[in-house]
């Protein structure tokens, strides 16, 4: 179970086109709020003590895409994040989201991973 509070999402609705019911959701986004140990900043200029923030579930229905939902959805999640003082976002983009988050300043790092389906099994 996700701890309360630890997830906060935001949805996208088009109210007044005709193709769809009032309220339909044509995008979505959340987050989930991580707290981490106080660890050096990159710039090891300081402790980054603050909690990070998960990107997930960023969705646009495909007749909506490339009209800015996902940029809207993205551009009030990182408000959100910058007026709850989240220390770091991170995300995992996939190839079709890429051109988005690096528009917004995400870059990509170094990060490695153990585990899949089976779980970590060494």
């Amino acid at each position: 179970a996700i701890p309360e509070g630890s997830y906060v999402a935001w949805v996208a609705e088009k109210e007044d086109a005709p193709s769809l019911a009032p309220g339909e959701i044509v995008g979505g986004a959340g987050l989930q709020l991580r707290e981490l140990l106080p660890r050096p900043h990159p710039e090891r200029t300081r402790l980054m003590r603050g909690p990070q923030a998960l990107i997930l579930n960023v969705y646009t229905e495909r007749s909506w895409r490339r009209r800015g939902v996902a940029e809207a959805l993205m551009r009030e999640l990182l408000a959100w994040c910058r007026d709850n003082s989240v220390e770091s976002v991170v995300l995992h983009a996939s190839n079709e989201g890429r051109p988005l988050y690096e528009k917004l300043g995400f870059t990509a790092t170094n990060e490695m991973r153990l585990g899949g389906k089976g779980g970590v099994t060494r």
